[in-house]
């Protein structure tokens, strides 16, 4: 048999409760050969089974933690174990379409890319709401007389926009940023980047990696022959919960935003006041809103509503100093880091 080109790399996005359908998509609409390593970190007990059951069967790679890990520890646990010329990054929340993989390294080979990105659709029906269709990330310098401010410039293609609706507009292109739901990524580039900082605990890793890529030299593009799906669900299992709100938390996105612009040289500006301003949103939407609900029947209690985001927000730092403390080394924050970007990364506006 063919050795495999690409490994295969899942690992958990924000919830356990998909891993199933997910893994099973990958096996049924992937026909050339493949390894793959699945990091598994802090399952309950019924993924756990499953996933140890499906290791023996299809020969994969199981990395098991007992304890929950943040997305970029997870990769690195898994890029560990690659020695193939790519790496494909995937959530445990992501169900692929027929010959995505083939497509993905289509266009690696035919563009020589470092980063591959496919048409990432979200939710139910599959393939058929865009999520991402690659776009526009980089380091912006601001120059107002004698001032001078580096600032984020980020923008998403076709955001949820409907497939069949911009579907002849859809064309491989050259882009300046993937998302980690699903990436495909030639391992050398790994020589000149180094792994993925793990002091991102949960939110900007995406943008940062591809920002080092581009300082490295290399070039990101999307390919929208090749389809995913990324399926958010409103979390209710204890087990997915736990988790999400671990992943989600305030003080994991705050870590992540502080060390993101303490990285890159940044300042708090409107880029990062909005982030800020949304901090507990995805919980809020996902278990929050669904919640109340179920508890009002429909009706809207602005009162009880504000009690239950005072609520889960003290839930959620409980959550988050209880693992802080158990697991120190995993959510450590990095020496603060500098870094000047060359001209090819920063774009100059007057």
């Amino acid at each position: 048999m063919t050795n495999p080109q690409v490994t295969i790399v899942v690992s958990p996005r924000e919830r356990f409760s998909y891993a199933r359908e997910s893994l099973e998509s990958i096996y049924a609409n992937t026909t050339i050969p493949f390894r793959l390593v699945y990091v598994d970190g802090g399952s309950p007990a019924y993924v756990k089974e499953y996933l140890q059951e499906q290791s023996r069967l299809r020969n994969f790679h199981l990395i098991r933690t007992e304890h929950y890990l943040s997305p970029n520890k997870a990769r690195n646990l898994g890029l560990k174990e690659v020695d193939t010329e790519y790496v494909l990054f995937i959530d445990n929340d992501v169900h692929v379409s027929p010959n995505w993989l083939d497509f993905l390294l289509e266009c690696a080979s035919e563009t020589q890319a470092d980063v591959i990105c496919p048409l990432t659709c979200i939710g139910q029906p599959l393939h058929q709401k865009i999520h991402l269709a690659g776009g526009e990330a980089r380091i912006v310098l601001e120059v107002k007389g004698e001032k001078k401010r580096r600032r984020v410039h980020e923008k998403h293609y076709f955001v949820n926009r409907s497939v069949a609706e911009v579907q002849d507009q859809l064309q491989r292109q050259p882009c300046e940023f993937a998302e980690f739901h699903c990436m495909l990524v030639r391992s050398s580039i790994f020589e000149k980047t180094g792994p993925l900082d793990e002091a991102l605990l949960s939110t900007r890793e995406h943008i940062d990696f591809c920002l080092s890529v581009a300082q490295a030299g290399g070039t990101v593009y999307c390919e929208p022959a090749s389809v995913v799906t990324y399926v958010p669900d409103v979390v209710f299992r204890w087990s997915d919960l736990s988790y999400f709100m671990l992943r989600w938390s305030d003080a994991w996105e705050m870590q992540s935003l502080q060390h993101f612009r303490d990285k890159w040289d940044l300042k708090k500006d409107r880029y990062f006041k909005k982030r800020y301003g949304r901090l507990g949103h995805r919980r809020h939407q996902a278990f929050l809103k669904p919640l109340m609900k179920k508890l009002t029947f429909g009706q809207s209690v602005p009162w009880l509503e504000s009690l239950l985001i005072f609520l889960e927000r003290q839930l959620n730092h409980l959550i988050t100093d209880r693992y802080a403390h158990k697991y120190p080394q995993l959510v450590s924050v990095h020496p603060q880091t500098t870094v000047t970007a060359p001209k090819t990364l920063v774009a100059s506006s007057r």
